[in-house]
Parts: structure tokens; sequence; C-alpha cells
């Protein structure tokens, strides 16, 4: 696949990474102002570093968009007389609709609004995506490269904020529960680095329960959990404490300020 990057910020660059890690390009693009932060690229083959978003364009059919939401209406407008019939433009801009896209670019484009995580980076990302019209004759192409990468849905573009919250600030939600738990650790004894390994493994181990078992979280805490035991003590413990509530209202928390910063 003929790849561009425009704009590879710290989403883009984990992008690259999954893309270059699973060997799901013929060449690759990465725009940036200064290329020079995104010099480690350039030792891959196919790589090609540049400032330039119109060769990017030029050389590359499929055109994913990482840059800040204030830069994108810009460059669209830059690179619109450069598209042909057979560019795929990716949108992972938080916020900024396909109606508006199509409005700069045109309704007969194949537009994809992309919400990939952070663990693109290692494969492992929890990415949404959602066509206009036209797009619909390439959601499979797009789910296929971001499966690639880790996994993907395709879901309504109404659901995307959502999506956004769960999925990519949902890293941030996951990685503040592992320091947590990490901190018990060493509380209880752990040098750091054991606490951290100790945490994060089994973070590992409770997801892969539920992917490859496919049963509720509950089903599998009540394997864990027995009468009168500490397992059930710890859960009563945080529950009292708001656990759950508070992971809640802060995910509710975090959709109400992405709909406050929407951009059409």
């Amino acid at each position: 696949m003929k790849i561009a990057i425009i704009g590879a910020g710290n989403l883009g660059k984990s992008i690259a990474k999954g893309l270059i890690n699973n060997n799901a390009i013929t060449t690759l693009y990465l725009t940036k102002r200064n290329v020079e932060s995104i010099k480690e690229f350039e030792v891959f083959k196919g790589v090609t570093l540049t400032s330039d978003n119109a060769l990017a364009v030029k050389e590359s059919d499929i055109l994913i968009f990482a840059v800040q939401p204030s830069q994108l209406e810009a460059i669209l407008k830059d690179i619109a007389p450069l598209l042909t019939e057979n560019h795929v433009i990716i949108s992972t801009i938080t916020g900024f609709s396909i109606s508006r896209i199509e409005g700069i670019v045109g309704t007969d484009k194949f537009i994809i609004r992309a919400m990939p995580n952070t663990a693109i980076s290692v494969g492992k990302s929890m990415t949404c995506i959602a066509t206009n019209e036209q797009g619909k004759k390439k959601a499979k192409l797009a789910l296929a490269i971001f499966n690639r990468l880790g996994h993907s849905m395709e879901i309504s573009e109404e659901k995307m904020q959502a999506a956004t919250v769960i999925c990519a600030s949902g890293i941030a939600f996951w990685m503040r529960l592992i320091r947590a738990t990490t901190q018990g650790a060493i509380q209880l004894g752990f040098e750091a680095e054991q606490a951290h390994e100790l945490a994060t493994q089994t973070c590992f181990g409770a997801a892969s329960l539920l992917l490859e078992s496919g049963r509720h979280p509950e089903q599998e805490i009540d394997r864990v959990t027995t009468p009168s035991g500490c397992t059930i003590e710890g859960l009563n413990a945080m529950e009292h404490q708001g656990l759950s509530s508070a992971l809640i209202q802060g995910i509710v928390a975090s959709f109400e300020k992405i709909n406050q910063i929407k951009t059409n």
C-alpha cells in the first residue's frame, strides 16, 4: 500500500511505527514541518520524510491525516486540486466532521474518519471508523489496515466522539489504574520494577481472558472471589470508595468536554 501520513506528531508517529512493524506498506510518506524531529524513520525501507504535503499526496493512494484540528482545513484546501478518484482520505482529527471534509474536497471522494489510540504503535490499537456514502466502498480496506494494527470496528459517525473517549482517552484511564495498582504493590513490599511488572501483566491477563473467553467481567470476578475471602473484601472496599462511580463519572466528564471542543 502506498500510504502518506500528513502530520507525523505523536499519533502520526505511532501509526507509522505500527504500519512499519506490521509490513503494511509499499511506500510511506511522513510529513512534518520540521523533519528533523522524525529522523528515526529514515532508516526504514520505503519511508520518505518530507515537509511537502503535495509531494506526499501525489505519491500515495491512502492519505492519513493526523494534524491539529486547526490545521486540517487549510491543508485540505491546499491538496484538494491534487486528489484523484483513487485517493482514500482517512482523518484521525477529533471533532472534524465528514460533512466538513466533504465541503472542502467534495462528496465524491472516499472519506473515512478513524479514531485509533496510541497502542497502534505496538499493533494493539482499538480503532473505530466511520465513512461517508462514497467511503463505504473503502470501509473494508480501512478495517483491514487497522486490523493489522490491532482491532477495528465500524460505527456511525455520531458515536465517534464517544469512541474517542472510550478508546483514545481510555488509554490514559487504564494507565492511571495500572499506576495505582503498581503503587499498591509497592506499599505491600515489592520493588518498583517488580510492582510495575505485576500490575501490567495482570492487566494484560485480565483483558486477554475476556477477549478469548467471551465472558462478562462479572463471570470472571465470580471465579476469583470466595465467601469471606480477600478478593471480595478488596472489591467491596474499592466500591465503598466509589471506584466504579468515579470511573464512569470521569468517562462522562471527558465526553462532555470533547463535545465542547467539537469543530463540526
